[in-house]
């Protein structure tokens, strides 16, 4: 089904109910060519099997203000917990921490969102978080993940130093594999598939690491924060859900970034 609100553009029905409650939240229209930006980036998804595997994602662009950035893309029913999650809750962001095309900036310190989506909402050997950074951090801290240390937990970890950055997806916490080369901007990504293995994409390159999954911390997933560190880095996108192709839902939010600063003025 398809939802028409203009009259020379045919939108998704997602993508148009989202796009609406973008614009009622700022108060205003979005651009035309914004407007289709998301809409290439949802029937994108679609196309490429991947939408029905994210569960929670807020694209941290886009929107004219920072209350719009923070409309769920997604956020699907918990069936784990038997309830719908709320939107994402800010902590300590402010308008001038955002920034149409980049997202919005980290203090390191205190500024960060909870997703409202439990790491245990879906299961134990499938799933998957990712963000998009589009400027580095200068300090330590999580992108996305859990924030106790204990075993099931999951997260993306920068450490600031060549080796450091790591990531887990429902393991002991004990066990965390490095990330990628730091430091580099774009997608961001960890995905489990089974229970004996995990993947990570990073600068454009998927390493699958073996590693043997534990039954799922209950904790709620946060942004911009985890292993209880902030990041000052700047987030444009994050997505969490079920297993999916990475370098899928990578080339889908990149070319979606990039629609953002040649339609956006």
């Amino acid at each position: 089904m398809s939802l028409v609100i203009s009259k020379v553009f045919t939108y998704d029905e997602d993508a148009g109910n989202y796009i609406q409650a973008v614009e009622a939240a700022d108060g205003q229209a979005l651009e035309a060519a914004t407007r289709q930006a998301i809409n290439n980036f949802v029937v994108g998804c679609k196309q490429d099997g991947i939408w029905s595997a994210i569960k929670a994602s807020c694209i941290l662009a886009g929107a004219r203000t920072r209350q719009g950035a923070l409309v769920p893309l997604r956020n699907e029913y918990d069936f784990v917990n038997n309830l719908q999650p709320a939107p994402p809750q800010s902590f300590n962001f402010v308008d001038a921490d955002y920034n149409r095309k980049t997202g919005f900036v980290g203090n390191g310190s205190t500024k960060y969102l909870n997703s409202n989506r439990n790491n245990n909402a879906d299961p134990q050997d499938s799933k998957h978080l990712s963000v998009f950074k589009s400027s580095n951090a200068t300090v330590a801290g999580g992108l996305i993940g859990t924030e106790v240390t204990a075993n099931g937990t999951s997260l993306i970890f920068e450490g600031f130093a060549t080796g450091s950055d790591t990531y887990r997806i429902n393991v002991s916490p004990s066990i965390t594999f490095p990330l990628g080369s730091y430091p580099d901007t774009g997608f961001i990504g960890a995905v489990r598939s089974s229970s004996s293995q995990s993947t990570r994409r990073y600068s454009g390159v998927a390493v699958t690491d073996s590693s043997t999954s534990q039954a799922a911390a209950s904790e709620n997933i946060l942004v911009f924060r985890a292993a209880t560190q902030n990041t000052n880095a700047r987030l444009a996108f994050y997505s969490i859900g079920e297993s999916l192709d990475l370098a899928r839902l990578d080339s889908r939010v990149t070319d979606l970034i990039n629609a953002f600063g040649a339609a956006i003025p």
